[in-house]
């Protein structure tokens, strides 16, 4: 049932050979790869505005100059970012930089920071739509925590099945959004130029504004600066591109950034043109829809299109944080599972893993993680500093055409980037402290992976003077429960492959004729095999086992015979009978894998009915 219910939700396996097929055009990887930071627009400006209208309205013309600091830094990173896919097309982005060029420790704390971030986008960006969501419909209020899980499901089945089809899927909300806002923006500043939009703007710019302060300023441009996130996930996901890799990454980065800039840039100025504030009952992209496009059918795909791409704007991370994974696994820093693909040809592991994780922080906190958006912030701010500044360092090594100037570009997105983190911990400390315990915990884990993969491949590794053993012959235990085809076949098997052959059988004190009976049953059938029947008082199948096998290979490891023990087990026609039996077989192999000087060996007898 498994299987066909798989097969439904994911579809048909992929042939490896089919991979190039999976790989992403620049049109779907915009949709695929940019939800996140175009879904920002709809609460980046807002986010400002909110902070400044606390002090006064008059002061939410600094919106204005905050927003202009937001776009030179956009610019800043989206020049680094397009080196880094340059530089380091394999992904990986920021971590991939960092390590390279700051060592491993600082490229730990860029890729850590970075997975952590990306469970946060998929939880911030789906609480979000379910908001949208819940506010058309509010008798859904009650139920938003369940939305947002099945969304989080949903986005997950989705990117199971592959990135072409999960691309496809989003080319729709994305596109669409792309489209109404443009369509918003012009026929806005159309509006504005003809004189049909009056301008309403609390205050010009350039009013001086008694009470403002640097740090309310800095404030305002730190909530803002949260427009920014998912820039960085092409630069994550460069192998996901169809060929030519780096020219089509980077042309979909600079895309991306031009749209986003754009729509940035145009929601501001509508939003101070038109005197919009923030309100708890209407957003502010809502506010200048009304005002532009009326109650007309416009107006209601403008608020279609916003819920759909923030619901589906944790796209985004799921489609970097497997990529992020994936590097993390094969430097040895993440389980080695992170690097196997699924029947879609998609990291499937690193996509449930991320959903998991979502869902966690989701109930753990209500479906409410607007108090989560600093956090998210430094999360990605973090990244963006020890990327660019890790670009700096890589350009004074390398050198290179044009150098002098990328450089420049580094400097400055890093030194806003430092800024910024800077800012978020010193403003928001009671928000962002969490990240401070997060990362070291994971810096440690990262390294007791890494440590454990080492120390095996040490013993693992064959080395020329290290001699094989050869044994003198083989003594075999068969775990005997009844006297039935299973053990008739179990008994030749070990014949066949042992010099001494002892059967064991655990005897009750339920039913003591019933054990007697058994013994006497098998020393009829295998006159020539050592029965060995042991009382257990407490029902205890497995300790007995494992204490007289111990004492049986102390015995055999003295004569340099190797000791097999070998369970038997009937296997049902059909999976889900397996249920109607008990799984002793299952735990005793787990109790005796626990030791290294016992062989365990399964002996199947399959029933044909």
């Amino acid at each position: 049932m498994w299987r066909y219910l798989k097969r439904l939700l994911i579809g048909k396996p992929l042939k490896t050979t089919d991979e190039g097929g999976q790989s992403l055009t620049k049109f779907k990887a915009l949709a695929l790869l940019s939800s996140d930071a175009l879904s920002s627009v709809a609460y980046g400006t807002e986010q400002i505005t909110a902070v400044l209208v606390v002090l006064s309205a008059a002061a939410t013309w600094y919106a204005i100059p905050a927003a202009g600091i937001v776009l030179v830094l956009l610019f800043a990173i989206t020049m680094s970012y397009r080196q880094i896919i340059h530089a380091y097309p394999s992904g990986g982005g920021a971590y991939m930089v960092a390590t390279r060029n700051w060592g491993t420790s600082v490229g730990l704390i860029a890729g850590g920071s970075l997975l952590v971030d990306y469970m946060l986008t998929v939880a911030v960006s789906v609480t979000s739509g379910t908001e949208a969501i819940t506010s058309a419909i509010p008798l859904l209020r009650e139920h938003s925590v369940a939305i947002a899980i099945i969304i989080v499901l949903f986005i997950m089945t989705l990117n199971l099945r592959g990135m072409r089809e999960s691309a496809s899927f989003l080319t729709i909300p994305v596109y669409l959004f792309i489209v109404l806002l443009v369509s918003m923006i012009c026929w806005g500043l159309f509006n504005i130029a003809t004189g049909k939009l009056n301008y309403a703007a609390a205050a010009p710019v350039g009013s001086v504004v008694p009470g403002m302060s640097v740090v309310l300023f800095l404030k305002a441009f730190s909530a803002g600066s949260s427009s920014l996130t998912g820039v960085e996930a092409i630069s994550n996901a460069v192998p996901n591109f169809k060929k030519p890799k780096r020219k089509n990454a980077a042309n979909t980065l600079a895309i991306m950034a031009i749209v986003l800039a754009g729509f940035f840039a145009g929601v501001t100025f509508l939003s101070y043109y038109l005197g919009i504030m923030p309100n708890s009952k209407e957003t502010v992209l809502s506010q200048i829809g009304m005002a532009v496009f009326g109650h007309g059918i416009f107006y209601y795909l403008l608020q279609l299109s916003t819920a759909m791409i923030l619901a589906v704007a944790a796209n985004t991370g799921f489609s970097a944080f497997p990529i992020l994974a994936y590097n993390l696994a094969k430097d040895k820093f993440m389980p080695h599972m992170y690097m196997d693909k699924g029947d879609r040809l998609a990291y499937s592991n690193g996509i449930i893993s991320l959903a998991v994780g979502a869902i966690v922080l989701i109930m753990i906190f209500h479906g409410q993680t607007s108090l989560l958006i600093p956090l998210y912030a430094v999360g990605v701010f973090v990244p963006f500093t020890l990327s660019q500044s890790g670009m700096i360092i890589h350009w004074l090594r390398e050198r290179g055409r044009n150098w002098i100037l990328n450089l420049l570009f580094n400097f400055l997105g890093a030194f806003i980037s430092l800024a910024l983190v800077i800012f978020l911990f010193w403003l928001h400390f009671g928000n962002v402290w969490p990240y401070l315990l997060i990362m070291p915990v994971l810096i440690y884990l990262f390294y007791k992976i890494h440590d454990h993969y080492i120390t095996v491949a040490t013993q693992l590794r064959l080395r020329q003077e290290a001699n094989l053993h050869e044994y003198n012959g083989s003594t075999v235990i068969v775990l005997v429960s009844s006297v039935t085809h299973v053990t008739t076949g179990a008994i030749n098997y070990a014949r066949s492959i042992g010099d001494y052959v002892i059967a064991m059988h655990v005897s009750f004190d339920t039913n003591p004729k019933k054990e007697h009976e058994t013994a006497n049953e098998f020393k009829e059938s295998f006159p020539d095999v050592r029965f060995v029947d042991l009382h257990s008082s407490y029902r205890s199948v497995a300790s007995p086992v494992l204490r007289f096998c111990d004492v049986i290979a102390k015995n055999s490891a003295e004569k340099n015979f190797t000791t097999t023990v070998l369970v038997p087990q009937f296997v049902p026609r059909k999976p889900w009978q397996n249920i109607l039996h008990n799984q002793t077989s299952l735990r005793l192999r787990a109790v005796l894998n626990s030791r290294e000087n016992i062989i365990v060996a399964t002996y199947s007898y399959h029933l044909k009915k």
